[in-house]
This record gives C-alpha cells, sequence and structure tokens, in this order.
C-alpha cells in the first residue's frame, strides 16, 4: 500500500498547530469482520458483508438483507458470572473496545494514569433486544421471569461503564444517543475533553445491535430498508440512481485517542491525526434531513474551521450515504456547497457494511484514519449509476491509490444531528497497517 507524504506549505503548519488528538488504536466488530487489517483491506478491494439472515437468525424472515457482525461470547468479554443478561450491543462494544487497546499496546494503570483516561460510547437503542426478550418472558410468566440483571446488561450507558471497570478507567465516562451520530459524536467528545486538558486517553467509539423482529419491523413498515434484490450483496447501493433503501446493520468501533504530549511520552505510533470535529442541527423533521443540506454545511464548515483548514486541504470524504432518495440527495448538495470546485474523492463504506446506526459514524471515522494511513481509498459499492442529483468525484469499481492529506467523515441521524469529523496526518511515528515507520 502507498504511504501518505509529508504536507509542505502553510497548511502543514496548521495541522501540526491544531492537533491535538492522536489515534493509536483501533478496534472493530462489523459485517466484514473483527480484524482490522484484514476487512480494511476487503472493504478497499470491494468485498460486501451484507448477507440474507441465516434460519437460526433473530432477525430470519424479518430481514431480507442484514449486514451481520462476527460472534463476540459473552465469556470473552465479561466475567462467567456476568454474563446471565448481556445483550449483544454490549459484547461487541467490549470485544472493540479490548482490541483497540491492544492496537494501540496500552496498558491502563501500567502505562498511564487512569484518573486521566476517558471512556464515551455512544450507541443509538442500547440493549433493545434484550429488553423486548424480557418484557415478552414478563407478559407470558409474569415479575419472576425477569432477570434482576436486566439492566446493568442493556442500558445504553453500559457500554461505556463495562469499558471502564474492565479496564480500571477512573476518568470521564458517557454515553452519546444521537441515534446514527452517536460513534462520531462519542469520537467528537474524545477531542474536546483532550484538548480542554480534561484527559489524556479516551476510548471512544460506538456500538449497536438492531438486527432483531421489533426494529426490523419498524425500520420496514416505513418503506426505508432496500427491497427487491435477490443478491443481497447488491441491496446497498448509495448515491446510485437505483437504489430504494438502506440495509440494516451491526457492529462496533472504537479508537483511542491520546494527547499528542501523552502518545509521544510512551513512544507511541498513529495512524492520524484527529484534527477538527463541528456539529450541527436540521431543526426541520424528526426522520428526514433538509433537502438542501443546510445541517450538514454547517457541521463540515465547523470542522474544518476547528482544524483551521480550507476545503481545498481534503482529499477524500467519507460520506454518511445510506442509500436513501432524500438523504443521498441532501448530502451530495451539502458537499458541492461546501467543497466547491474543489471536487474531493467521495465514497460511502456503507455499501459494503450496510447501515449500522449509532456505530456507523465510529466505524466510518475508523476508515476516515486508515485512508489517511494507507492512502488508499474503499469504493462505494453497487454505485453502478450515479444520480444525476448526486453528481459527486465518486470512487467507484476499485479503491484509489492517492495521497490523503485530510479525511473528513459525516454522520446524519434523526432528530436533525449532524456531526463532521476532520482527520489528517499523525504528529508523531506514522502507524500503517503493515507496521510502524
Amino acid at each position: 500500500m502507498s504511504q501518505a507524504g509529508p504536507i509542505a506549505g502553510p497548511i502543514a503548519a496548521q495541522v501540526t498547530a491544531q492537533v491535538a488528538a492522536q489515534v493509536t488504536g483501533i478496534g472493530w466488530v462489523t459485517p466484514l469482520g473483527r480484524a482490522v487489517p484484514e476487512s480494511f483491506r476487503a472493504l478497499a478491494a470491494g468485498r460486501s458483508g451484507l448477507v440474507a439472515p441465516p434460519a437460526d437468525h433473530s432477525a430470519a424472515g424479518w430481514l431480507r438483507v442484514a449486514g451481520i457482525a462476527p460472534h463476540v461470547p459473552a465469556t470473552e468479554v465479561l466475567p462467567p458470572t456476568e454474563t446471565r443478561v448481556a445483550d449483544r450491543y454490549l459484547l461487541l462494544a467490549l470485544a472493540a473496545a479490548e482490541d483497540a487497546l491492544t492496537d494501540a499496546k496500552l496498558t491502563i494503570r501500567q502505562d498511564t494514569d487512569p484518573e486521566r483516561v476517558a471512556v464515551v460510547l455512544g450507541t443509538g437503542g442500547g440493549g433493545l433486544e434484550s429488553y423486548e426478550l424480557q418484557a415478552v418472558g414478563r407478559r407470558a410468566r409474569g415479575r419472576a421471569a425477569v432477570s434482576p440483571y436486566l439492566l446493568p446488561g442493556m442500558l445504553s450507558n453500559m457500554a461505556a461503564a463495562r469499558i471502564a471497570i474492565t479496564h480500571g478507567i477512573r476518568g470521564y465516562s458517557s454515553a452519546v444517543i444521537t441515534a446514527c451520530a452517536a460513534g462520531a459524536q462519542a469520537i467528537a467528545e474524545g477531542l474536546r475533553l483532550i484538548r480542554g486538558g480534561e484527559a489524556d486517553v479516551v476510548v471512544c467509539g460506538g456500538a449497536e445491535a438492531p438486527l432483531h423482529p421489533t426494529i426490523a419491523a419498524a425500520f420496514d413498515n416505513s418503506r426505508a430498508l432496500a427491497a427487491g434484490w435477490d443478491d443481497p450483496t447488491q441491496a446497498s447501493r448509495p448515491f446510485d440512481a437505483r437504489r430504494n433503501g438502506f440495509v440494516l446493520g451491526e457492529g462496533s468501533a472504537v479508537l483511542v485517542l491520546e494527547s499528542t504530549e501523552h502518545a509521544a511520552s510512551r513512544g507511541a505510533n498513529a495512524y492520524a491525526g484527529l484534527a477538527g470535529w463541528g456539529a450541527a442541527t436540521d431543526a426541520h423533521h424528526p426522520t428526514m434531513p433538509r433537502p438542501d443540506g443546510a445541517g450538514a454545511i454547517s457541521a463540515m464548515r465547523a470542522a474544518l474551521r476547528s482544524a483551521g483548514l480550507p476545503p481545498t486541504a481534503v482529499d477524500y470524504v467519507n460520506a454518511h450515504g445510506t442509500g436513501t432518495k432524500l438523504g443521498d440527495r441532501a448530502e451530495a448538495a451539502a458537499l458541492r456547497e461546501v467543497f466547491g470546485d474543489h471536487d474531493p474523492w467521495v465514497s460511502s463504506t456503507k455499501g459494503a457494511t450496510g447501515h449500522l446506526l449509532g456505530a456507523s459514524g465510529a466505524v466510518e471515522a475508523a476508515v476516515s484514519a486508515l485512508t489517511v494511513a494507507e492512502g488508499l481509498i474503499p469504493p462505494t459499492l453497487n454505485l453502478e449509476q450515479p444520480d444525476e442529483a448526486c453528481a459527486l468525484r465518486h470512487v467507484r469499481g476499485a479503491a484509489e491509490h492517492s495521497v490523503v492529506r485530510h479525511a473528513l467523515s459525516n454522520s446524519i441521524a434523526f432528530g436533525g444531528h449532524n456531526l463532521s469529523l476532520l482527520f489528517g496526518p499523525p504528529s508523531i511515528t506514522a502507524k500503517h497497517l503493515g507496521g510502524d515507520s
């Protein structure tokens, strides 16, 4: 893989001055797999992680196609006495966090002051399937059927809490619940904590496990899901003229962010620096985006201001790009407004993974950081005939080998939440999937 070269001129000085957080570790569990190097390369190679749910899956008969992440045994990430009720979203988050800390070669207590470490995890719904199963049991068998372990096994804050408990993290801890922007907003919160001097290390990201009948039925009845595709790998088609909805997926991604000073002091290496973030609210509709993309425009411009960068410094945008008619068009309009004639490369990785809701922004943030590290931009799967209203510099068919000075990652959510994260080169020794350099 090609490696990003040094940046010259005034942009380099601005990046060095602004970047406070280094991405020193990445862990994820996605429909493409759990090992980050292999699944990122599969993504770049154009492999799809979408399948028809097998007959023994809880979503079988409710979803025609889904992005199903690898199994994570509860006993792998929790003590045996605490596995009685442990929602899948929680297990995915714990696995991703474990892998991210291992990747960062960071052991809390040993390598850092645990009171200077924070954890922030986002989710759209938390453990909704566990709640539903317990409610069904209560209706059938009464009070005694409800487990006393339900709440610590499914509450939306429990991913952050369990990560802290497992790794002895004693600093700031929080959960972000902003629907499909939650994972990205958790990472933005990590940057805020480091910039504000409140933490040296932040374990941050998102997790979601929505592949069960009630959530599937809700999305299907709202006609939001892709339909009519015999081949499940063809169903998710961001920006394509034949797109007709998104594919529901599950997973988790966690980044380890460190202040530049902390990472340098322990000799760590980084994939990228987190240079800026921006947020805005549509104030328009509970589920539909503003057609002009005004909220996304504001979020992207805020991210650029946060990093002290002009739009021309961005070489790649990982678009929210779910595959819905209105959403894709609104985001494309926003990108054209922000970047004008600059025209950076654009792709949506949801063509391969489906839409992971509250985890999607975290997975796509990780992908964006890796494009900076690897100089390799994954394509948008199934983008055969771009919608004329979504005219952009799309990466189609094959990955683009290109130096990526800065990568922008967009998340757009129900409720009108817009969140943009801006990644650039690390301020410490670079780290690549093939090893450190």
